[in-house]
């Protein structure tokens, strides 16, 4: 921990882990983003010196964390087609001759009967699962090429399979340990709980002021917007360096190519917006990517978790924010009805987004929403925009009655437009032509603007009192809870819509909080920092990897802070390891001895 990597303590779990392994032990590791799960599996390779075949997603995940632990002097290789031949002949000798521990294999080049001939020769004692969600289909990111990978067991019978993730619930979990350990092996559950994100939530209103002022501060930061579709997230790009701002698209459609390039750019470029589908972002080890915004609804809990977790790796503060309307509704609903499978998995599906809906819409902390949808408990956070600006809750029972009978009198067979027109009293051939103007309904709720009730529609179907009918293309329809409401048997509790400029002063009151959370980071001299900043920059542009696999932020950080003068004092310092300070010490004490 400390001769290699330059760490003076374990972070909480990594030991209990690490131990696990070491003793042969099958295990699957469910730990939030950014804890720490690299160094549990490194480090039994490097104590115990004999082969680990890690099993990563993605070509530029796997170059990354072997230019790290190249970084700290480990000797370690991954195969590839993004390598020439020369290189992965390289490095296959390299894993051979036993020089190299640590070998990075995607579960498609993994699974070829050369690669398994060559590796049973070899005998690995350690095999690694990252991102080991993928290997199930009760999962929300299942990936067809890890299902082979539960042949592992049975063709390396010697070795400790350890499968690592920080995106699964309890079905997911048992399906994990059922493929890839027959059922025998440990769960080790390490916590959801993120605490430095900052967890907002909004209705669209209108998402270009809304993102612009979300990132009005963040500027000279890394991150992430997610769009539902290939052309969106174009428009979104282009629309942002027209504001300004440094964007680049990432989405399947493009050239292999281009994506690479383009990932290149912001995993080495600073202050760089990647807005993309959800095409990006599996396995990506950046750690300072500082927010992550939701242009639309992800498809359920588990993808909302898993793409906020991108943000804040460091464990500094990072913020996230989520849009969504009624269109989003009714599109995810389509695209489960859409999909080529049975009943049970579609039904699965629904609730997995019924969750999602109730989260967007909750009126309690955020966080203690997001935890207990993977069975944990949380006090209030104080870190989420319900927490910071607490919705007023007002007993919306009468107008819900108006909305819900509205949708009864029109045979519950129209979305919300119709429903909102008929509720307006809005003219128009439609209504005529059905007789519509003539319901008890029409025009009942004609004091309230129809964004007005849109917002209500939209807590109606997260709080379940109504559902959308895909199958009736989109059609409002009363759930039990909504009957209900209607026969006065229940009460409907509706978090106060104020009008269509909620979301703007939402977020403005939002940004006021977020300038005192970057404010309290422990930076140290700020000018100092910047300094730092810029010198690893350079480093890692002649190097071409990351700037993070030079020092992490939080290294820098500590050096602004306690402004080592020495090599030995230097050395002190977390995540400066001896081949780093030998490599890099002499000029980062030059850095701070100049702008000091």
């Amino acid at each position: 921990m400390h001769d290699v990597f330059g760490y003076s303590a374990f972070r909480p779990g990594q030991e209990e882990i690490v131990d696990l392994i070491l003793d042969r032990q099958n295990v699957l590791v469910v730990m939030p983003t950014g804890a720490g799960k690299s160094l549990c599996y490194q480090i039994p390779a490097l104590v115990s010196d004999r082969l680990a075949v890690i099993v990563s997603p993605l070509v530029a995940l796997m170059d990354d964390q072997v230019a790290g632990l190249r970084a700290n002097g480990v000797a370690a290789a991954c195969v590839h087609s993004g390598l020439s031949r020369d290189e992965q002949v390289a490095n296959w000798r390299s894993v051979a001759s036993g020089q190299c521990r640590l070998l990075y294999l995607s579960p498609e080049r993994l699974m070829t009967a050369r690669m398994l001939e060559a590796l049973e020769r070899l005998d690995p004692a350690f095999l690694i699962v990252d991102e080991a969600h993928c290997i199930s289909k009760w999962g929300a990111s299942f990936r067809p090429e890890y299902e082979q990978l539960s042949a592992l067991g049975e063709r390396f019978p010697n070795a400790a399979i350890a499968a690592f993730t920080a995106t699964a619930d309890e079905a997911t979990r048992e399906d994990i340990v059922q493929r890839l350990f027959r059922g025998k092996g440990k769960i080790l559950l390490h916590g959801f709980d993120r605490p430095n994100l900052r967890l907002s939530a909004l209705a669209k209103t209108d998402w270009r002021k809304q993102l612009l002022r979300f990132l009005e501060d963040k500027r000279e930061d890394a991150g992430i917007v997610y769009c539902l579709s290939r052309k969106s997230t174009e428009e979104v790009a282009e629309f942002l360096r027209g504001s300004g701002v440094n964007a680049i698209a990432y989405h399947a459609g493009q050239e292999a190519d281009v994506r690479r390039a383009n990932q290149n750019r912001f995993m080495t470029e600073a202050a760089v917006v990647m807005v993309a589908t959800i095409a990006f972002g599996m396995g990506i080890d950046k750690p300072d990517i500082r927010y992550v915004c939701h242009l639309n609804l992800p498809s359920s809990m588990e993808a909302y978790y898993q793409e906020i977790g991108r943000a804040g790796r460091d464990g500094l503060p990072a913020e996230t924010l989520l849009l969504f309307d009624l269109s989003d509704m009714r599109q995810r609903r389509q695209f489960i009805e859409n999909d080529d499978a049975d009943e049970t998995h579609k039904m699965r599906e629904h609730k997995r987004l019924d969750a999602l809906l109730a989260y967007c819409d909750a009126a309690q902390c955020r966080r203690a929403a997001l935890l207990s949808y993977f069975d944990e408990e949380c006090e209030p956070c104080g870190n989420c925009d319900n927490c910071l600006s607490p919705p007023k809750m007002i007993d919306g029972s009468q107008q819900a009655r108006m909305l819900f009978c509205a949708i009864s009198d029109t045979g519950e067979a129209f979305g919300a437009v119709h429903v909102i027109d008929v509720l307006c009293g809005a003219g128009g051939q439609k209504i005529i032509t059905r007789g519509h103007e003539k319901l008890k309904s029409y025009g009942r709720g004609a004091g309230k603007p129809k964004d007005y009730w849109q917002a209500f529609i939209r807590q109606a179907v997260a709080g379940n009192y109504l559902s959308i009918n895909i199958q009736k293309y989109g059609a409002l329809q009363l759930t039990r809870r909504g009957r209900a409401v209607i026969e006065g048997e229940e009460n409907f509790a509706l978090r106060e819509i104020v009008d269509t400029d909620i979301a703007s002063s939402r977020s403005e009151r939002s940004s006021s909080t977020r300038k005192g959370a970057k404010a309290a980071v422990p930076a140290g001299d700020q000018a100092l920092l910047t300094a730092l900043k810029a010198c690893r920059l350079e480093l890692a542009r002649e190097r071409e990897v990351p700037a993070y696999v030079i020092f992490p932020d939080a290294t820098l950080l500590e050096m602004a802070s306690l402004r080592p003068g020495t090599m030995k004092l230097m050395a002190q310092i977390n995540g400066v390891g001896p081949r780093k300070l030998e490599e890099f010490g002499a000029l980062f004490l030059r850095v701070i001895q100049n702008v000091g």
